[in-house]
């Protein structure tokens, strides 16, 4: 069996003037297109943010990965949230013309899915059907808050919550409670004893492949789901 193409590198242009990588995995015979954030801490090429490109694609769902400013600068502090919300359009942009038939998602790991909600919060994001996130960091951790969840009431298009049940960033009662406030545009996927990393303890049963796995079965059936 020949190995599928390698993704493609691109650069990004964000206003006002900065330039990003990004990473382009198509799938074969594609049926959308999710542009992925990465999380505060590791940048595009992750492991988490490589096994996510590669399983996708095997799902039939191409991403395009890219990095903020302060990532791709070599810099530990996170980006202001104006400037990450003006990355999250620049490649959402770009994303739409790389392949302009398929229908076109976003969202990401932590942080990334973060931010690109309160893109979306702000000013719709051109295109996007509804957001992923996975691991929403929905308060700090031992600090127990929805404060991060206020902007989600001004997102109207469908989001997906896929929450480790263990996610010290996301206390599991509090995440239900802000999914089940959104209503019928939001869904919750927990995933059994996971952190929020996914990680998984030994006792578990489970290894880390088998819950990546899980995860992306599900973000593509939903992605399937909202396009039907």
């Amino acid at each position: 069996m020949r190995s599928p193409p390698p993704a493609k590198r691109l650069s990004l242009r964000v206003e006002p003037g900065a330039v990003v990588s990004a990473l382009y995995r198509k799938a074969p015979n594609a049926s959308a297109l999710l542009v992925l954030a990465h999380g505060a801490g590791a940048g595009m090429s992750h492991p988490f943010m490589e096994a996510m490109a590669d399983l996708l694609a095997g799902a039939g769902v191409s991403t395009l990965r890219f990095q903020f400013p302060y990532m791709e600068a070599g810099s530990r502090r996170p980006d202001r949230p104006a400037t990450a919300h003006a990355a999250v359009r620049a490649a959402v942009q770009r994303a739409a013309k790389l392949a302009p038939a398929l229908p076109l998602f976003a969202g990401g790991k932590s942080f990334g899915g973060r931010m690109t909600s309160q893109a979306q919060a702000v000013e719709p994001l051109p295109h996007v059907r509804g957001l992923v996130f996975l691991g929403f960091p929905l308060h700090p951790p031992d600090k127990p808050s929805v404060e991060r969840a206020a902007h989600l009431s001004d997102v109207h298009v469908p989001q997906l919550f896929i929450q480790g049940t263990r996610d010290a960033l996301a206390e599991a009662r509090l995440i239900r409670g802000v999914v089940k406030r959104l209503g019928k545009r939001a869904r919750l996927w927990p995933v059994k004893d996971a952190d929020h990393s996914f990680g998984v303890l030994v006792r578990s049963g489970r290894t880390h492949e088998e819950v990546l796995r899980e995860i992306v079965g599900v973000v593509a059936a939903w992605i399937r789901a909202e396009v039907a």
